[in-house]
């Protein structure tokens, strides 16, 4: 038995660097909503990917952990409205996703960089709206102060690591797209939809780290 609460930080940073499944670098077919679409691996593949990042930060609050996500702002051309986790495109001067990670979550929410420990990353989700995205995982320090970028943030709230890896939360749903069904994991929570690329990584974490 661990010594650790099962979703206390402590238990998810131990989880993280000892995840199953496979490398992370070659893992991505394994995992998320490409297992509930047929033939959604080959389109992806045939499209020209943008490398981008974002940060599943999980904070520290002794026993029971929690994970902040954004609510986007209405005004952004792409995702508007979205439930997210902090990120985006990695810049030519940034040096790794994990610092494309941290720089993203800094300027949308002011999160700050000394406060958050870089865990581990996730496998990469390639997505239809054409980004190959590492998903990184930390423990952020909690009595941080935020400041949201009003221009790319309305919100930002916290779920417990609990919920969200009860698979009883892990619905699915379905819209056109493309000519055909695309299906989807979403997560209602307390009157948000966590869904779509956000959900999908979600689900890929508890698949790695807690299933």
């Amino acid at each position: 038995m661990s010594a650790f609460p099962l979703y206390s930080a402590a238990e998810f940073r131990r989880r993280a660097l000892t995840q199953s499944g496979g490398p992370v670098e070659t893992a991505w077919r394994d995992h998320g909503d490409h297992l509930i679409n047929p033939e959604a691996q080959e389109i992806v593949l045939g499209l020209k990917l943008k490398d981008a990042a974002v940060l599943v930060p999980v904070v520290d609050h002794g026993d029971e952990a929690r994970v902040i996500f954004t609510q986007r702002t209405s005004k952004l051309r792409k995702h508007s409205g979205q439930i997210a986790f902090p990120g985006g495109g990695i810049d030519p001067e940034d040096a790794s996703p994990e610092q494309a990670a941290l720089r993203e979550a800094q300027e949308e929410i002011g999160l700050p960089r000394e406060g958050v420990e870089i865990v581990a990353r996730l496998p990469q989700y390639l997505s239809f709206t054409g980004f190959r995205i590492t998903p990184v995982l930390s423990v952020v320090t909690p009595g941080f102060h935020l400041a949201l970028n009003p221009d790319e943030v309305d919100e930002v709230f916290e779920v417990p690591l609990s919920w969200l890896m009860n698979p009883a939360h892990h619905e699915r749903g379905s819209r056109p797209f493309a000519g055909a069904d695309r299906f989807y994991y979403r997560m209602p929570y307390e009157g948000r939809n966590i869904w779509g690329i956000t959900a999908s990584i979600v689900r890929t974490l508890y698949e790695r780290l807690y299933a």
